[in-house]
């Protein structure tokens, strides 16, 4: 596997949506971002409307957090827990079937749900440092932020795959979903493994900030690695295992990488802030009947699954339980 970044010919870059197409013509923004799920399975979104105030309050936060003594960063990691709240410490996750463990560290806020609720029983409490102040308030607010966005961006999906422009509303509104900081240190020469080794997400959805910085990377149909290098402040997008299986394959969920960096930048420290967008726990995950064809034939016949035991699945594979 070659780590040397490769830029993309301008013919197979990414094409940006924007985001004010949301409201001015909302169907052609879900045909532009549609057509580029189809194609990458990755789209990426100009114009994202998140509040930069937002942004920088929780980067800031979890750029002071990993800046914390090792000793005190450690008590807020539980292990055995699937790395669901909190620390899970640099070394820990490793990409499905990797013999070498990913070159990062990162911390995890989930939804917080009031006392006595059922998804209470699938979904932890949330852990909040001390030593950060309006850590809490700060993070909280950008996972509610982006939590937000996606259901807009899965309002587009639906649209183009002709269902209900609410078809995903009552079943993600709930959703066991993630807010990740994370943090990828400076990289010693000769060090084992890359910083997040070729992979697909579990998940529906994933919204990223912080692409813009050099390193992620998607597996193209060719077979070839293309560069994801969005304008600065635009969103990147990538469509789930989760959402692939509902789409029987029609919106693929396509494997990417966070590469090592060249020599003159290996002393740089990469931050980046995914959103895991998942379905409710207890949300089937079954083929859509409109999603088989002669041509596409039904991949998963028989094989439904409820959303929290195909997380629980994946989540040992990538060594998280």
């Amino acid at each position: 596997m070659a780590d040397s970044l490769t830029s993309p010919p301008a013919d197979r870059a990414i094409e940006p949506v924007s985001m004010t197409l949301y409201d001015t013509d909302f169907q052609a923004f879900a045909d532009k971002l549609g057509a580029s799920f189809k194609r990458y399975g990755f789209a990426v979104v100009a114009d994202h409307g998140l509040d930069d105030a937002v942004i920088k309050a929780a980067i800031d936060d979890a750029k002071a957090f990993f800046a914390l003594p090792e000793e005190t960063k450690r008590q807020y990691h539980h292990a055995g827990t699937g790395g669901a709240r909190g620390l899970t410490p640099f070394g820990v996750e490793a990409a499905k079937g990797a013999a070498a463990v990913d070159l990062k560290e990162f911390w995890h806020v989930g939804r917080e749900l009031p006392e006595g609720h059922p998804y209470r029983h699938y979904m932890r409490d949330n852990v909040w440092p001390t030593e950060v102040e309006g850590f809490r308030r700060n993070l909280y607010g950008m996972f509610a932020a982006m939590d937000e966005l996606g259901a807009k961006i899965l309002r587009a999906i639906a649209r183009y795959l002709k269902l209900g422009d609410d078809y995903f509303e009552d079943k993600v509104q709930l959703g066991n979903s993630i807010l990740r900081m994370l943090h990828y240190p400076p990289v010693a020469a000769g060090a084992s493994g890359v910083r997040a080794g070729a992979h697909e997400d579990i998940n529906v959805i994933t919204l990223l900030l912080g692409a813009e910085e050099a390193g992620l990377q998607l597996k193209d149909a060719d077979g070839k690695w293309l560069d994801i290098a969005p304008p600065p402040g635009a969103l990147v997008v990538n469509i789930g295992d989760m959402l692939q299986r509902l789409t029987n394959h029609v919106l693929p969920s396509t494997s990417h990488r966070v590469i090592n960096p060249a020599p003159e930048r290996a002393s740089f420290a990469r931050y980046s802030t995914p959103f895991f967008l998942h379905f409710n726990p207890d949300f089937v995950i079954e083929t859509l009947s409109s999603a088989v064809t002669p041509e596409n034939p039904d991949r998963y016949v028989g094989k439904s699954i409820m959303a929290e035991d195909f997380l629980t699945e994946r989540l040992k594979e990538i060594r998280l339980i």
